[in-house]
Order: structure tokens, then sequence, then C-alpha cells
């Protein structure tokens, strides 16, 4: 489809300019096409904060009717860090990062599209790496096509290092520990993860104990893969379940209603800048309650 910029759009933004075509519909389809390369500008792809002069020619092809669907939502967010290139976000729990069946709406990408985040798949502006719905902390995610890229870059090479605080039921036999076993769709449930599956891929957590309490271990969690439910599988497959969660753990411990699983903390070299970036993101208050009961002596 090729379209003619109108000449009093000179001067706009091509994302803004594209957002407002009725064939494309919002600036989240508009985002999205331009970072699959989708767009050309008199025959040249340009990036999406390029100031147009009007006059000039648009060539893209429609995005599909779900892409166009997706609008931006008025989600209170904590963005804890924020310049041109990145944003880091604490998500709150019970969120749910991106789009999916069953949600179509109210998730964290529906919020950030009135912050111009950018790259990744069309569903998923900015997106680098999740957190399940019921565990919050800190997210990066990219507002250019070429932020999402470099960014990605930090997590195949492992230097986005993510630090989680996890509350488990039991105690850990050493201070520290490196768990290493594959994680894939559990053989029997394919809603579950465990190290019994077909789709086996590598995975690799390390933890180091914070407290020692009664009946429970808080323990500082790294991860150096990136598997979904990885610290929750693998805490549980060697007899530290994480406290409260409902799927590999032990549901309503301590009166959650979900699991002690919080991203605390989050550390890379910025992509473009090269300076040092470390954020941290303390407990929310749920967490915090079910902590000051584990603390409670035995009767």
């Amino acid at each position: 489809m090729k379209r003619r910029v109108p000449d009093d759009a000179a001067g706009e933004r091509l994302d803004r300019v594209l957002a407002s075509l009725p064939e494309v519909g919002s600036r989240a389809a508009a985002v999205a096409l331009l970072a699959r390369d989708g767009v050309r500008v008199d025959g040249a792809t340009r990036p999406k904060s390029h100031r147009l002069a009007g006059g000039e020619e648009l060539e893209f092809e429609p995005p599909p009717r779900e892409e166009r669907g997706l609008v931006a939502e008025e989600i209170p967010l904590r963005i804890v860090w924020e310049d041109e290139h990145l944003l880091v976000v604490d998500k709150p729990a019970g969120l749910v990062v991106h789009p999916s069946p069953g949600h179509r709406r109210g998730t964290l990408v529906h919020g950030l599209l009135g912050h111009d985040v950018a790259g990744g798949e069309g569903d998923r502006p900015g997106i680098v790496h999740r957190l399940d719905r019921d565990t919050a902390g800190l997210m990066v995610v990219a507002r250019s096509v070429e932020a999402h890229r470099r960014l990605q870059a930090l997590v195949q090479r492992r230097a986005l290092e993510r630090r989680y605080l996890a509350l488990v039921v039991g105690r850990p036999r050493s201070r520290r520990g490196r768990i290493e076993a594959p994680i894939g769709r559990d053989r029997r449930d394919p809603t579950r993860h465990s190290l019994d599956t077909e789709t086996p891929r590598e995975a690799v957590t390390h933890f180091e104990l914070v407290e020692l309490l009664p009946r429970h271990a808080l323990l500082d969690v790294r991860l150096e893969t990136g598997r979904t439910h990885q610290i929750r599988v693998h805490l549980s497959a060697i007899g530290l379940p994480v406290a409260g969660d409902p799927v590999y753990g032990r549901p309503h411990e301590l009166g959650l209603e979900r699991q002690f699983l919080h991203a605390a903390g989050l550390g890379f070299t910025h992509p473009f800048t090269e300076k040092r970036i470390e954020v941290e993101s303390p407990l929310p208050d749920d967490l915090v309650s079910a902590l000051a009961k584990a603390r409670r002596p035995l009767n």
C-alpha cells in the first residue's frame, strides 16, 4: 500500500503519521511495522523518530487486524529509570506482560504503549524479557528497534543480570548453590514446565542464602538463562519449593496468594552509552508481611 504524506504533516514524526492512517490504526501497529522494516519513505527505511518534510511517499503492508487493535491503556506503572533508548519498569504482581489468549486487554504492553516502546514482535513492542503474571519486579523495555536488538544481544550474551528474592520452604544444604538442569514442557501436563520433558532447553540458576528462618530460607537467586518458570522449577527440583507457589510449591503458605518471588535487581551495561545501570526494587507489601510471619520463632 502507498500513501502520500500530507504537506501539513511537515515536521511530524514518522511513527505518529503512520499511526494516523486508518489502514494502520494505532501507534503500536505503526511501531510494529517499523520494527520489522515494513515501511519505506521514498524507498528508504527510516527510524520511528524520523521527521517528515511532507509530500513523501510511504509504502507499507497494512498490519493484521489484531495488531491494529493494540491500543494504549491508562495502567498505572512505576518507571524507575529511563532515557531515549530504554526504560526500566517495576511491574506489579497480577499484571500480564503481553497480550495472549484470554488477555487481550489490560496488559503491561497496553500500559507501555504511551511510553514510546518499540522493537520486538507485533503484540510485544519493546519487550526484551518477561516475568510471570504473579511475579512483581524489574523489567527493561526497549524504545527503538535498535535498542531492542542490542538489549536482546545482552540477554543472549548473558550480560543482563537479573536478581530475585525467593522465600523457599525448607533449608538449603549449603549457603550457595548452582542448579544446572534442562527445562521444558512437562511430558504429562503441558501447562507445567519441568525437568521431565521431551523438549529440554539449557537452564542454569544460581542461589545464595540471605537469611535462614525457622522453617524457611530467604534466597538471593540469579538467572544465567531465562526459561519459563525457571526459578520455580529448579528450586522445587532440589526440594526447596517457593512459598505460596500454586503450581510448583506450597500454595497459601504464610497467607500468600501468590509465589514469594520478586525481581529485586537488574544490572547491565547500557547498550548505547556503555554506562553501568543498576536498579533495585523493594519487596511489595504482601511479601513483606509473609516474610515477617516466616521470621516468627517456633512455639
